[in-house]
């Protein structure tokens, strides 16, 4: 079975040492991390999607929020000091043992991906993305408001919201809202406006993870920057 039927395969061999390995129908999921030499191991949990998509959440302390970091956003956050090299410097662990992404089998989809775009198109022009509906917290009262992202101007309030360490309702750019509005209902929140499901919990066909729509030049945070620099590349 290969990637373009959108399965994705790993034989029980290229697995079998490798810790903290989770199957799911969608993505595989190892323990991951990154060293820095003056700050420690920052460990993560890295999910492999069978289109080439890399994604780590990042567990370095009990209350880091970091997730769905590109690698290269994980090696920076992580203080690593030699950067921009994350295939070398993210490791997983292997007979207990940190062996470099690069000499793990985890790459390959994401290598046959960079195969299939490297006559310089731009994958995220040649696929069509969705972005789903998404909530921010209010940071006074914890109700999510919802933000729609059908287009760049609505992605670009949804980002610096969610930027925003002191979002609250009455910075929503939609509705009045204030604290004293009710938060929407459990049943109403499950629709998130996806195009392929109403109900999308966010599988990798629909969510977009880097576009011109929902990525910014002139916006200096990490993951507007990376996604600059890798279209620049």
């Amino acid at each position: 079975m290969d990637m373009d039927c959108g399965v994705m395969e790993f034989s029980e061999e290229e697995l079998m040492d490798i810790s903290g390995v989770k199957r799911n129908e969608d993505f595989l999921e190892v323990t991951c991390g990154c060293t820095s030499h003056r700050y420690g191991d920052a460990v993560g949990r890295l999910r492999v999607f069978s289109n080439g998509e890399l994604e780590i959440t990042c567990e370095c302390t009990p209350g880091c929020d970091e997730d769905k970091l590109t690698p290269a956003a994980f090696e920076k956050h992580s203080g690593r000091e030699t950067a921009r090299k994350w295939k070398n410097n993210i490791w997983v662990m292997i007979d207990g043992e940190k062996v470099p992404l690069s000499k793990t089998p985890l790459l390959k989809y994401y290598n046959k991906a960079a195969a299939r775009t490297s006559n310089g198109s731009n994958r995220s022009q040649n696929r069509q993305v969705f972005h789903r509906d998404e909530f921010v917290r209010c940071t006074s009262c914890n109700k999510g408001r919802r933000f729609r992202l059908r287009s760049k101007e609505e992605c670009r309030l949804h980002h610096d919201a969610l930027a925003d360490p002191n979002w609250t309702c009455a910075d929503s750019p939609f509705d009045k809202l204030t604290c004293e509005n009710d938060e929407e209902r459990a049943s109403r929140r499950v629709y998130r406006g996806c195009a392929r499901s109403a109900t999308c919990k966010g599988c990798t066909s629909c969510v977009c993870f880097g576009c011109e729509t929902c990525r910014f030049s002139d916006c200096n945070c990490q993951t507007c920057t990376d996604f600059t620099r890798n279209v620049k590349a």
